[in-house]
């Protein structure tokens, strides 16, 4: 399956989610993972969404009480036609698979793009940027004024809309202006809240580059 001209050409309208959000500015720090009242987050997880100050940017530990535990990441058993190490988004489902050996996956909750900037189809991961730097595109530029100052790029950091990492997703040589990235905004994981990529807590995204090489396979499927 190649991707379509509807949903993944380099239209005017898909050049505007180059930007893969609409740029708000997120809370620099998020308050350390605690349970809610009457449900227990089991270790294992309190520690998989911990506290990074070995970053560049200190990360936050994730407030679980946020997040669905659905969206946790989970080792999972996952059939597939498609080989170990293919990244797989289950657009409806707000899921990101690794593909593993003997059935089994790493899935991942995600943020999806909004109805309307919907994508689908094979691609590739060309490369990744640690801590990358997030360029608004004319047509969002257009729309929100008060991005001009970042015509030139924003610098990375926390509040960054690119987040702690950054995947570029490209067909052939084309880049296709879609990438998957980090994220602060807890609350979005399961959503469709940005403007056509798919976030990840900065956790899961950090978790997700390091298992993954440059040229790595990825498939995005629609209901």
């Amino acid at each position: 399956m190649s991707l379509t001209r509807r949903t993944f050409c380099l239209t005017a309208s898909a050049a505007a989610l180059a930007g893969c959000t609409s740029y708000t500015r997120q809370s620099p720090r998020l308050p350390e993972a605690a349970p809610p009242a009457g449900r227990r987050i089991a270790p294992e997880y309190l520690q998989m969404y911990r506290a990074m100050p070995e970053e560049r940017f200190p990360i936050p530990a994730v407030d679980l009480t946020k997040v669905d535990p659905l969206y946790y990441r989970q080792y999972v058993d996952y059939r597939s036609e498609h080989p170990a190490g293919t990244i797989i988004v289950d657009t409806p489902n707000r899921f990101l698979y690794l593909t593993m050996e003997n059935n089994k996956a790493m899935r991942y909750g995600v943020g999806i793009g909004r109805a309307g900037f919907a994508w689908g189809g094979k691609a590739r991961i060309a490369y990744k940027r640690e801590w990358p730097t997030w360029t608004p595109p004319a047509e969002m530029i257009e729309r929100e004024p008060e991005l001009e100052k970042y015509r030139n790029g924003m610098a990375p950091a926390l509040d960054n809309p690119l987040g702690a990492r950054a995947l570029y997703i490209f067909e052939g040589n084309r880049d296709t202006l879609y990438r998957l990235h980090g994220t602060s905004e807890a609350y979005s994981i399961g959503k469709a809240v940005s403007s056509g990529c798919v976030r990840l807590m900065h956790q899961d995204v950090i978790d997700l580059y390091n298992r993954v090489p440059n040229g790595t396979n990825i498939v995005v499927l629609q209901a």
